[in-house]
């Protein structure tokens, strides 16, 4: 089996283009790496007759979607004393649709105690959702509702640390002007923080994570309402995972408990969830195949409850070698269409190729 290729695989999905990036310059005390990739997908999918904003979403046809995408990155680190580092990162994304920065960052990496940056980062949920989030191309169903402050976002003062088997990461997002395309401002902020902990040579890993968002609800001017950053209106999410490694299998599992942290399909309000997610993916050589299964729920006070997510994701992908790939993949969305409409309970075939550098 190729080591290198599976981690590539079960990584693909969450692994930005660092991955794979190519040193560029380097002398006794700096380096500069550039890296990325190119991706064209098509995907074939029901889409509304309109893209207005009350659509009916009950009427929509199948159509061929053109993602394609592009990341470029570019990675600094120049050693500013012993054992430590100064580190720059930077990653564009680019589409028909325009432009997006998905990292901008510096700070300091001590070989020792972590690395400590400021900027738009990673939150710590993300390497929690990791776990399952390892298809091809379909997203974590669960995974990926996590609140801002955990996710990747700007105004971020993130640390990480590895100590031994243990993974720790804690995130601030600081309050501040920052504003919506509509030129609204907004205010979200908080915090998360999540460990990993991998049991010696088992392959087994376990982890748990908590975010808390605040400002996050807005009236129709954008505005916070007023008591919004109270205890009773704060959105709050904890996670639980766990994974297994034999061979070439590997299984992952994660639950979430959110607390205001979601809306429902049905209704627009905000609401509570729960959700739990599977994954599995299998090696055979240079082909990898992997699926996954995620159901999310809201909450009430009458325990009858709407389904936020309910999808069966397989695909496969046949790497050439470490820089190119094909994949196929198909989403079976299990959402009621009488509830929700066509466009969010429809289902999803897609085909991909894709180049790093």
């Amino acid at each position: 089996m190729n080591k290198h290729l599976i981690a590539l695989a079960v990584a693909a999905a969450t692994l930005s283009g660092a991955a794979s990036a190519a040193q560029v310059y380097s002398d006794d005390t700096s380096s500069l790496s550039i890296g990325g990739r190119v991706e064209a997908i098509g995907a074939l999918q029901q889409q509304a007759d309109s893209n207005k904003d009350n659509a009916d979403l009950s009427k929509a046809s199948n159509e061929v979607v053109d993602k394609s995408r592009a990341r470029v990155n570019i990675g600094a680190k120049t050693q500013i004393a012993n054992g430590v580092q100064g580190i720059g990162f930077v990653e564009q994304e680019i589409t028909k649709d325009g432009n997006d920065t998905r990292y901008v960052y510096a700070g300091v990496n001590s070989d020792q105690y972590g690395q400590l940056v400021y900027g738009k980062a990673d939150g710590s949920l993300g390497m929690l959702t990791d776990f399952t989030d390892i298809m091809a191309y379909a997203g974590s169903e669960v995974g990926g509702t996590k609140l801002a402050v955990a996710d990747r976002t700007s105004n971020n003062l993130a640390y990480a640390g590895t100590f031994g088997d243990l993974t720790f990461k804690a995130n601030y997002v600081f309050s501040g002007a920052d504003y919506d395309s509509a030129g609204n401002k907004t205010d979200v902020h908080g915090f998360s923080t999540g460990v990993k902990y991998n049991v010696a040579d088992t392959g087994l890993a376990l982890g748990a994570g908590y975010a808390e968002q605040r400002g996050q609800f807005k009236n129709d001017k954008g505005q916070t309402i007023a008591g919004s950053d109270s205890h009773a209106a704060r959105a709050e999410q904890t996670f639980a995972t766990a994974s297994y490694t034999m061979g070439d299998l590997y299984f992952g599992g994660l639950y979430k408990y959110g607390r205001r942290d979601g809306t429902n399909l049905v209704t627009d309000k905000v609401t509570d969830t729960q959700g739990y997610e599977f994954a599995a993916a299998y090696t055979a050589g240079k082909a990898v195949f992997t699926t996954t299964y995620g159901f999310m729920k809201d909450e009430n006070a009458h325990s009858v409850y709407d389904e936020l997510a309910n999808a069966v994701a397989i695909d496969g992908t046949y790497f050439f070698n470490s820089n190119f790939r094909t994949y196929a993949s198909y989403k079976f969305n299990m959402l009621d269409k009488n509830k929700v409409g066509k466009v969010k309970a429809s289902d999803q075939f897609v085909l991909g190729a894709r180049y790093d550098f």
